[in-house]
């Protein structure tokens, strides 16, 4: 079992939520996040005076997949959410030891 994390842009959640449906991924937990890389933020004006907002909205995508169907989400995440420009996004991939359902107490990857 797998937990993959993949950083956005805000603008193309829809559009990986649906690719993702479309290849049967319909659990995901979705959280609102800030950061920056090597966008470093950008220069805003408000009310005559210029302030730097360091930190850029993304919406991080977390999924619990079987091993066997990480490549195929990874190229799904990637072809849909994709602008070509800076700042697209990351996505990371970690080994899960286990998972235990809070209702049923089922173990393993009867869970995912």
């Amino acid at each position: 079992m797998k937990k993959l994390e993949a950083i956005i842009k805000p603008f193309k959640l829809e559009a990986v939520k649906e690719a993702l449906a479309e290849i049967g991924i319909q659990k995901m937990t979705i959280t609102q996040v800030k950061g920056y890389g090597r966008q470093k933020g950008q220069t805003e004006i408000y009310r005559g005076s210029e302030y730097v907002i360091d930190f850029i909205p993304k919406i991080k995508i977390e999924l619990f997949l079987m091993d066997r169907d990480v490549d195929e989400v990874i190229a799904t995440i990637v072809e849909s959410a994709q602008s070509s420009k800076i700042g697209d996004g990351k996505i990371f991939v970690q080994p899960v030891e286990d998972a235990v359902g809070i209702r049923t107490g089922q173990r393993g990857d009867g869970i995912i």
